[in-house]
């Protein structure tokens, strides 16, 4: 992996979760990977098993409701002042970087409108079929199945569950110190790098989801209130 692809990881992901606030107050969605890994996460039942009795079949709700949630993401970053803000955000998040402040930025300008364009270009159909989301048998779980608002809470559960695991904590530093090993004369940088940023951006991960209503800025939910309510009783049912 070239150090330039890896920093701007680093970059993109550190600026997410700690500049949370800055986007607090627009509608906020997450990326192409973003939306695969959260249904990853949720995405633990049996895959493909075959269902034959009444009420089963293709869950046309779960299918929907990703496509409509993948559609709102797509739009939302096509729109140029989304991007702008973005990259105001990432150039701020540069300047923190001491030594690699100008490397940084330069990644920046030359990385981000690649990516805005191929977030573009997904189709959401083909996007949930690839995530498992839209195929033709997917058994769920009735009580993650009854509306969008407390799939979407039960999705967040699911996440910051995993975030607080050290198992899960370690397997993330562990992958990004082997991708470190692939980088020629930039291995040492590297892993200092996954050593001082990874668990300050997994431990903002998890406060960003604990303390944000999600779910409501998605519009999952129609208002706050029903957001909490639905997170209040997922936190729950998951203690």
């Amino acid at each position: 992996m070239d150090i330039r692809v890896l920093l701007f990881l680093f970059l993109l992901s550190s600026s997410w979760f700690t500049n949370a606030r800055e986007l607090a107050t627009t509608n906020l969605f997450p990326t192409r990977s973003g939306i695969a890994s959260v249904m990853h996460l949720y995405g633990q039942q049996p895959k493909k098993e075959v269902q034959t009795a009444e009420g089963f079949g293709r869950n046309d709700q779960v299918c929907t409701l990703c496509e409509e949630f993948t559609v709102e993401a797509v739009n939302y970053l096509a729109n140029n002042k989304t991007q702008t803000e973005i990259l105001e955000i990432l150039h701020k998040t540069c300047s923190k970087m001491r030594s690699f402040k100008q490397q940084c930025i330069t990644l920046v300008d030359y990385y981000a409108p690649l990516i805005f364009l191929e977030i573009s270009s997904v189709q959401p159909k083909e996007f949930c079929q690839k995530v498992d989301l839209c195929e033709e048998i997917v058994s769920i779980s009735r009580s993650l199945s009854k509306n969008s608002c407390e799939l979407c809470h039960n999705v967040v559960s699911e996440a910051i569950t995993k975030l607080k695991d050290p198992d899960t904590q370690l397997e993330i530093v562990e992958v990004l110190l082997k991708a470190c090993n692939a980088v020629q004369g930039y291995v040492e940088k590297c892993k200092r790098l996954v050593f001082e940023y990874v668990p300050v951006i997994l431990v903002n991960a998890e406060q960003f989801l604990e303390t944000k209503d999600i779910c409501t800025m998605l519009h999952a939910c129609d208002s706050a209130a029903q957001g909490l309510a639905s997170s209040e009783k997922s936190m729950h049912a998951a203690s």
